[in-house]
């Protein structure tokens, strides 16, 4: 029983219409499925993905207007990485960036890769990192785009860095509870503080990395716009899933119970830092109710809300995208 990597990292917005624009239209993912949080219907939910919507290579969006910006800090899921194949592919990225005034830094080293950082409109922190032949566990299909080069496109999730007061309990869960392994450190970019552990599960390499920061001197994190709500990690299928749920109570780790979300099952808990980990299966996908081809190109509905479709799209605001 062993975690495949990261499933899917889940951001809040609180202006669609601009995200869809970024995310699509500078970055070139793929809008992949286009729903609503199944907890409160009356917002959208968006996912962002390869061309074929692979687990693993999915930016999914909470839409919640008039959400007030959040305060960067500690128990935070601090940054998100996105893969792309080669330094070379960083400095388009970067040239590309500063043509279209996206705030970026210069590239520099992380864990012994070539890495971007930059922000959206709202402040999401983000960061390309470049696979260079890096082996490990594979990345997705590059969505086609007039503007950007297959060989230069994103394809799938990176490593997550988790900001933390305190690293120890993370860290014992992250080994104990789900099988990570510690492969190496690196320094912190931010004062003299201690170096960035890197944790590992699967096959390893860059989507299947977490990195865990220790900064012992900041106020926990106030979450808003252009936060990380949750980050998931990839279960292969249901009877590995049910295993987890037996494991997660084994340990007496307060957890959601099984969560049905028609494209994955979903398993929810908190570490000991109050940072929101998922446990999701890769199975069915996101290919169950519309075809590859057709993703993300009308209000996907899980069967279990389908007999409310007229009540939601009445409640819901217009989305021009």
């Amino acid at each position: 029983m062993e975690l495949l990597g990261i499933h899917h990292v889940s951001i809040l917005t609180g202006m669609a219409e601009r995200n869809y624009q970024f995310y699509t239209q500078v970055l070139g993912m793929r809008l992949i499925k286009k729903t609503v949080n199944q907890d409160d219907t009356t917002s959208y939910h968006l996912f962002y993905g390869d061309a074929e919507g692979n687990p693993g290579t999915d930016l999914t969006f909470f839409d919640i207007p008039h959400l007030g910006t959040g305060v960067p800090g500690a128990s935070s899921i601090s940054s998100t990485s996105l893969r792309v194949k080669t330094t070379a592919a960083l400095k388009f990225w970067a040239q590309r960036f500063g043509q279209k005034e996206i705030d970026h830094d210069s590239i520099i080293e992380r864990a012994g890769r070539q890495t971007l950082a930059f922000r959206d409109q709202e402040g999401t922190r983000l960061i390309l990192v470049a696979e260079d032949g890096e082996q490990g566990v594979p990345g997705g299909v590059p969505w086609k785009h007039d503007e950007i080069p297959a060989e230069h496109a994103i394809v799938g999730l990176g490593a997550v860095t988790l900001t933390v007061n305190d690293p120890e309990p993370t860290a014992l869960v992250l080994t104990e509870v789900l099988g990570f392994k510690k492969i190496s450190s690196y320094p912190s970019l931010v004062g003299e503080f201690a170096d960035i552990e890197v944790y590992a599960t699967g096959q390893g390499g860059i989507g299947a990395e977490v990195h865990l920061e220790a900064r012992p001197d900041l106020d926990r994190e106030r979450l808003g716009r252009g936060g990380v709500h949750h980050v998931a990690f990839r279960v292969p299928n249901s009877a590995e899933y049910d295993l987890w749920v037996e494991r997660l109570n084994h340990y007496r780790l307060p957890n959601s119970g099984k969560v049905d979300r028609h494209y994955f099952q979903a398993l929810y808990f908190r570490e000991p830092n109050h940072i929101l980990f998922e446990l999701s299966t890769d199975t069915p996908g996101f290919a169950t109710d519309e075809s590859v081809e057709t993703l993300g190109e009308t209000l996907a509905l899980p069967p279990f809300l389908e007999p409310q479709r007229e009540q939601i799209e009445a409640r819901l605001r217009p989305l021009e995208i």
